[in-house]
């Protein structure tokens, strides 16, 4: 992540706090939005770490020597990055990287270092605040800017890099989930638990979004995903979306506004055109008993997605809560505002009638459910499309009746499973 620094034993008597927490106030001048995670990291002093280094219990471990030899300018830019690491959940990420792809050498951590040291650094420095000399960037790997950690890994193997990086290059276990032999492990003094992590983490998104004007598009992107992470599912519903929206019949109309190009062969005949538009949507979520709480609310954050996706149109969006019956259509103004009734049995046949009545009619219709539902007969007129929360494979409890058993969707919707 820096320059290489050598420390002698003895060479720095004691850690000069004052320069240390002097780089720290510049940090949080420049960076406001950052100034409760700064805060909330507990400095150790330690001749072990090379540089400085954070453990994932929000432990910053210093090098006396290296304070000593670095600007305070400089080390306002290694206070940001070491935080970075920390709000990023670098550590547990890796450690997810780790099982997934089987990497398991020392050699792999240092390349997830590397890594996520290329996410931060595409984009933290500049704007007041000064990048430490031999910051590892993206470019210095041939790769491209603005990815993630997981990206990066994936592009670039250590190789001729090995011995340029590995004598220097360690930001602790907090950026690569590898504890040290520096660390204090979670039983030391002054770590930060679980929910006390997660309240900094809640204190610097809401900093963030309050600045828009004034962040950096990382740091937007992380605090639009820290507490509702990137999920595949989604993508597959948004395109599942927009190839619904996109067939033939979906989102067209007929103006009088512009004459049809055949009306010159028709003298005296006013002929209408076809336009596009977006589509109308109308998404039927499934309030019943065996819908939980959260899966509720990860509909609705779906519907504010489906409003994204038709261009913000708003007005070209209705939401139906159905269980055994169909509820009110509500227009879409804000997706956190929409009373989703229900909680007994399911049947959303009579969400999809409820929705097909409406006029104009939809031209796609999203339903979220889990699944345990009769289905109509024949398929609605407009595509659809259906997520699925997920349930075991096993789990065939019936509903209302001892006959009644779920069936899997019918074939001509098109099927995303959630999560």
């Amino acid at each position: 992540m820096y320059g290489e620094v050598t420390t002698t034993p003895g060479e720095v008597s004691s850690l000069d706090r004052e320069k240390l927490f002097a780089a720290r106030l510049h940090a949080v001048r420049v960076r406001p939005y950052l100034a409760t995670a700064l805060f909330a990291l507990t400095v150790v002093e330690s001749r072990r770490v090379p540089t400085m280094a954070v453990d994932r219990y929000w432990r910053c471990y210093v090098s006396p020597g290296f304070v000593a030899r670095t600007p305070v300018e400089d080390l306002a830019g290694v206070w940001v990055h070491e935080v970075s690491h920390l709000l990023r959940d670098h550590h547990g990420r890796s450690d997810r990287v780790a099982r997934e792809r089987g990497l398991t050498g020392a050699g792999d951590r240092l390349r997830m270092n590397i890594a996520a040291d290329c996410e931060i650094n595409d984009d933290v420095y500049g704007d007041g605040l000064a990048r430490p000399e031999g910051a590892v960037v993206p470019g210095l790997l041939g790769l491209g800017e603005g990815e993630l950690m997981e990206d990066y890994l994936r592009g670039f193997r250590l190789g001729p890099w090995l011995d340029r990086f590995a004598a220097w290059l360690d930001c602790g276990s907090g950026a690569d989930g590898l504890e040290r032999e520096w660390d204090l492990g979670p039983d030391g003094a002054d770590g930060l638990g679980a929910q006390e992590q997660d309240e900094v983490r809640y204190r610097v998104t809401q900093a963030i979004t309050g600045r828009p004007g004034r962040v950096s598009k990382g740091w937007k992107r992380w605090a639009e995903e820290a507490f509702h992470p990137p999920q595949a599912w989604r993508q597959l519903l948004g395109a599942a979306l927009r190839s619904a929206a996109s067939g033939a019949g979906a989102g067209t109309d007929y103006t009088y506004g512009r004459p049809a190009r055949r009306a010159a062969a028709l003298p005296g005949v006013v002929l209408p055109s076809l336009r596009s538009r977006p589509p109308r949507v109308s998404v039927i979520i499934d309030t019943s008993g065996s819908v939980s709480d959260a899966e509720l609310g990860s509909a609705l954050l779906e519907v504010a997605a489906i409003s994204r996706a038709v261009g913000g149109r708003r007005d070209l969006i209705s939401v139906l809560p159905c269980d055994a019956a169909a509820r009110i259509v509500h227009p879409l103004c804000r997706a956190e505002g929409i009373p989703l009734l229900g909680g007994g049995g399911t049947n959303l046949r009579k969400g999809f009638t409820a929705a097909l009545r409406a006029r104009p009619g939809p031209d796609v219709l999203v339903v979220l459910t889990d699944g345990q539902t009769p289905w109509p007969a024949a398929p609605p007129p407009c595509r659809t499309v259906v997520g699925l929360f997920p349930r075991p494979v096993d789990a065939e409890e019936l509903e209302d009746s001892e006959v009644y058993e779920p069936t899997a969707p019918p074939d001509w919707a098109r099927v995303v499973r959630i999560g």
